[in-house]
């Protein structure tokens, strides 16, 4: 596949960017050693090679759920800018439906 200005072009209008000519240019060469790249890899004899779902065998693995201690409601508080007594209060950003 050969990668030229119209198709650059195009990736970039599609893209939502603009390049000048050097960078036009640039992107070009990058393109086609990207294409080049992913033919070599197509030359690979990939017959009975199952395809890597994960990078290893072990399924969820996960610490255990321990208990830890945590912060009393007073400290949690303390330095809240507005609260009562159990609860931080903040600004109200859902308006009621208009009637």
């Amino acid at each position: 596949m050969e990668v030229n200005d119209a198709m650059v072009e195009k990736l970039a209008h599609l893209a939502r960017l603009k390049f000048d000519d050097s960078e036009k240019d640039e992107i070009k060469n990058d393109l086609q050693r990207m294409i080049a790249f992913v033919e070599k890899l197509n030359e690979l004899d990939l017959e009975g090679v199952e395809p890597l779902l994960h990078m290893s065998d072990e399924v969820n693995v996960l610490r255990e759920d321990e208990v830890k201690g945590s912060v009393s409601r007073e400290e949690a508080l303390k330095n809240a800018p507005l609260h009562d007594e159990q609860f931080f209060k903040v600004p109200k950003v859902i308006k009621s439906p208009q009637p």
